[in-house]
């Protein structure tokens, strides 16, 4: 094989190494965002259930992140 054609496998296996990391990295901030969605929906169900104030159950100040 040419070395020109070794550096050109190696420069796309390179690129498909940084696009899977990117791709990792964006699933796990978003199974963050899941987790903490989650939890807050959890409280504000807890809050509803206990009876908590107009205020503490209204969740109309919170807003999905934007994309």
């Amino acid at each position: 094989m040419s070395s020109e054609r070794i550096d050109r496998l190696e420069e796309r296996l390179a690129w498909f190494e940084r696009h899977v990391t990117e791709q990792d990295k964006a699933m796990l901030e978003m199974a963050g965002q899941i987790d903490r969605l989650k939890a807050e929906l959890t409280r504000f169900r807890l809050r509803s259930e206990s009876g908590g104030t107009a205020e503490e159950n209204n969740p109309a100040a919170e807003r999905p992140p934007h994309y």
